[in-house]
């Protein structure tokens, strides 16, 4: 029998930044010179991004005005990792209860104290004792519910925490798996004229999103039944996509050839995704991919015969929310059930996300409606 995912739940911080906006900040933040300023917004205006959100303020003022980074010019002295991590620390927990609330609200047969399993997802800050210990207190879990924590991972990280709640499930058809993902990426600002940093800084955004693996599907509303689950691995990649921990914050790579390598290996991914089930790529007519950028949603497309329109839920979430690394791909699948309609009853989804190592992983679902 397989799992469900049954009620998936998302929330942003308040402050809902302008994309030209960012781009204006980092552009003084980086002290660039004007032929460097209109080549920056360039890269903001081609990244298919309208808006992010950030549990900082300071993205959306003047310089003078902030209340994160220093008000002198190059922002020095620039904050360390411990000040960042004690900002994911603050904002993390209201954050994730805000998207965990909203979840629950799809399952009301489903209360707090019920569930078996919790699983925390992030990149972008860790704490001990931790978000997974706050949140039992704070939603009142039993103290013996099992606790798992998937660190570090990237942006594919929340199929990672959907295939364990599978197992989980599949095990004990009575558990009740909770999994929120809190991603803060925008703490990890780097002051840097790199390349990599540079589309870094002009993608990422701060979400949370949080859902339930049950053992059926919700009495009423959409669910998503999951049925398959392969990881493929480029390792000539491994340089093209990293995410390290510096002095100033954790640093991401990610370089202009992550495109071609994801156009090269994603036919195959899902060729051995698909392998033995009775599904075939022809039949597969509901995507919820991540979207890591603009540029990897083209790849996508090109490599697996898809129309923009195939791809309508990821360019949406990139629009209004840019890449919240591992939650992202939730929100994606967030609002393919919202669209769901009796038509697609036991339509499959292909759902793919990728991240350091070069990892590529990819989940087959089908869509469950009562």
């Amino acid at each position: 029998m397989p799992s469900y995912l049954s009620a998936i739940g998302t929330a942003t911080p308040p402050h809902r930044i302008a994309q030209p906006t960012i781009a204006g900040f980092m552009a003084e933040a980086l002290e660039l010179d004007a032929n460097d300023t209109r080549k920056l917004r360039a890269l903001y205006r081609v990244s298919g991004i309208e808006h992010r959100h950030s549990v900082l303020a300071d993205y959306g003022r003047e310089h003078g005005a902030f209340d994160f980074f220093p008000n002198t010019p190059g922002l020095e002295p620039f904050p360390r990792v411990s000040q960042r991590m004690a900002a994911y620390r603050r904002e993390a927990l209201p954050l994730a209860l805000a998207a965990i609330r909203e979840a629950l609200s799809q399952a009301p047969d489903v209360v707090p104290a019920s569930i078996t399993h919790l699983i925390t997802v992030s990149c972008t800050g860790m704490y001990a004792p931790g978000l997974d210990i706050e949140l039992v207190t704070a939603l009142g879990l039993a103290p013996s519910v099992r606790r798992t924590c998937v660190n570090f991972m990237g942006c594919y990280a929340a199929v990672n925490a959907l295939r364990l709640a599978d197992g989980m499930v599949r095990a004990d058809p009575a558990a009740r798996v909770l999994i929120v993902s809190v991603e803060l990426c925008t703490l990890h600002f780097q002051k840097s004229h790199d390349p990599d940093h540079l589309v870094s800084n002009a993608l990422f955004g701060d979400g949370a999103a949080a859902c339930l693996v049950l053992g059926q599907p919700l009495a009423a509303g959409p669910s998503l039944a999951l049925r398959a689950f392969h990881c493929g691995l480029a390792p000539e990649g491994v340089q093209d996509m990293a995410w390290h921990i510096g002095d100033f914050g954790f640093e991401m790579t990610l370089s202009g050839y992550v495109p071609a390598l994801i156009e090269r290996g994603i036919g195959q991914l899902t060729a051995e995704l698909l392998h033995g089930l009775p599904v075939r790529r022809e039949d597969i007519r509901h995507f919820a991919l991540h979207p890591g950028g603009r540029k990897i949603l083209e790849a996508i497309e090109q490599a697996l015969g898809l129309s923009k329109d195939d791809n309508r839920y990821a360019y949406q979430v990139l629009r209004n929310y840019g890449n919240m690394s591992s939650a992202t791909v939730l929100f994606v699948l967030r609002e393919l059930l919202a669209a769901a309609t009796p038509a697609d009853t036991g339509a499959p989804v292909l759902s793919c996300a990728f991240g350091p190592g070069l990892t590529m992983e990819a989940m087959l679902l089908e869509i469950e409606l009562k």
